[in-house]
């Protein structure tokens, strides 16, 4: 088959680096350079002390909360898809009530208000989109949403082709037999796609499998990685 190139038609598709320009040799002088990064900093850091201040929470506090949020990543929801392909009974739980599931793994999903587990079948693929914003189950796969995720262009196209886009800006070719469903995500409820299990993974333990499942993957713009892709030996 023919290898689909990724186009950088749209803003939410990968791009190639930008080469560095040249430099030049010149007798005038550039616009200063605005450091907002650096201005937001500060006022965050101004308003933050004034908080503190007033009682409304401890710096050691507001430590202990960046490190929980740091420590939210992809890993807790592809454990939860792991578990599902290994234990049909979870899984069958998961589906029907997603917030339950996690709290049998031990991740917190206090801060989502439903969290709709969905699976891909060899009928059916699902593909996670907020069409009015940026809803993102954070609490399973991290607290910051991929940029595409959050683009307009995404939000808007996806809804209208959503085969088109998984081919076109992620490289994902969808048999057409297959039914692709879009889940628009929202303030109540976010959803959390469990990929088909790769083939060839007959045998392998939880924390091996947990390796094939990617954020991506999880949102429904890609599939579960291939086994060959991984460092890990597996003897049938």
């Amino acid at each position: 088959m023919e290898d689909i190139q990724v186009q950088n038609k749209y803003p939410f598709a990968n791009s190639s680096e930008v080469p560095d320009e040249p430099e030049h040799d010149h007798d005038h002088d550039h616009a200063p350079i605005n450091n907002d990064e650096a201005y937001w900093a500060q006022r965050t850091h101004a308003i933050e002390r004034i908080l503190e201040q007033k009682g409304y929470f401890t710096a050691a506090e507001v430590r202990k909360e960046i490190e929980r949020e740091d420590s939210v990543t992809p890993m807790l929801g592809a454990r939860l898809v792991a578990r599902a392909w290994l234990d049909p009974e979870f899984k069958a739980r998961a589906l029907v009530d997603g917030k339950a599931a996690c709290r049998e793994l031990d991740i917190d999903t206090v801060e989502i208000k439903n969290l709709q587990v969905v699976e891909n079948t060899e009928h059916i693929h699902h593909v996670v989109v907020c069409t009015l914003c940026s809803c993102y189950p954070r609490a399973i796969l991290g607290y910051h949403p991929p940029s595409w995720y959050k683009s307009t262009a995404y939000r808007n196209r996806v809804v209208i082709d959503p085969r088109g886009v998984l081919e076109k800006e992620f490289g994902t070719i969808v048999p057409a037999e297959v039914e692709i469903r879009v889940m628009d995500s929202n303030a109540d409820t976010r959803y959390l796609v469990i990929p088909n299990r790769p083939p060839n993974t007959d045998g392998w333990a939880e924390e091996d499998l947990i390796k094939l499942v990617t954020r991506d993957s999880m949102i429904g713009v890609a599939f579960a990685e291939e086994p060959s892709k991984n460092n890990k030996n597996h003897e049938s």
